[in-house]
């Protein structure tokens, strides 16, 4: 498929980037390393989320690592080691940064499936959680290592997103000692939708990524923004805010698409508008 979007010029240098029918691939790619994330990869991706906010092109996305493993985090000699050189000013530009990658993730309106083999640990265990569903190989596990060198677990949004899908306890368990979780807790804590063989785990979340790609976009735009707003409202202003989003989604075509083949009896074939 041709991305006819903002993202049609994206020319990513750091990251292997594609899109096929109308399900962009992202596979971070340095296997040598274990898909070690740097500056300049940082960049690409929040380039890249950011992006697609207007890229009606792109539907859905994938995130997967190269070689077997999803990533390992910040790049020890790239990024931890400049780090401990740099001013206060520096580094809060330096974790502002990361913090916008996860803040440009939860605003692009397009679902996000990360496809979890292997490592998945620091940065790269905030992008898995950033995402909106996860798929794991049962070699895949998932570490918030961030006291193991010293920092604290409130990183990039780990606080506030961790506990809402894996609850409080859990989420401070990970968050204090930085042990690995592994493919088994994950799906039994609701970190991950489900446990894929590690040759079948691209395709399954290729798969999914294209029965949303198929389904009414605007609504599920609709819904991952509420399911991101709704965190900081009461359940009465919850119910209002939805009120409002469900009027908007009935006053699309792909609503009133789903009535006509609901009556012929036929699957709808949605548009996304």
């Amino acid at each position: 498929m041709t991305v006819t979007g903002p993202l049609a010029a994206y020319a990513a240098r750091h990251l292997l980037f594609d899109v096929a029918d109308s399900v962009a691939h992202l596979t971070l790619n340095r296997p040598e390393r274990k898909n070690p994330l740097t500056f300049e990869s940082y960049a690409e991706l929040t380039g890249i989320f950011r992006a697609a906010r207007t890229d009606e092109s792109v539907k859905a996305f994938v995130v997967s690592g190269a070689g077997g493993n999803f990533s390992s985090g910040g790049d020890v000699h790239e990024i931890i080691g400049p780090l401990v050189g740099m001013s206060t000013v520096e580094l809060l530009r330096f974790t502002e940064m990361t913090g916008d990658l996860v803040k440009a993730m939860r605003a692009c309106p397009q679902p996000i499936i990360a496809a979890v083999d292997g490592v998945c640990a620091g940065a790269g265990a905030i992008i898995a959680m950033a995402s909106d569903l996860r798929l794991a190989s049962p070699e895949a596990k998932v570490a918030f290592l961030f006291n193991r060198v010293g920092l604290a677990g409130c990183d990039m949004g780990a606080c506030a997103i961790l506990p809402r899908i894996i609850g409080q306890g859990r989420a401070s368990e990970l968050l204090f000692t930085g042990r690995a979780m592994t493919a088994e807790e994950g799906e039994r804590w609701g970190f991950f939708s489900r446990i894929v063989a590690r040759d079948g785990l691209l395709a399954d979340a290729a798969g999914l990524a294209a029965q949303l790609a198929a389904g009414p976009t605007f609504a599920n735009a609709m819904t991952k923004r509420m399911l991101h707003m709704e965190w900081a409202m009461s359940v009465d202003d919850a119910i209002e805010a939805e009120a409002v989003a469900q009027a908007l989604c009935m006053k699309t075509e792909d609503f009133a698409r789903a009535y006509r083949a609901f009556a012929a009896k036929e699957k709808p074939i949605f548009q996304g508008n």
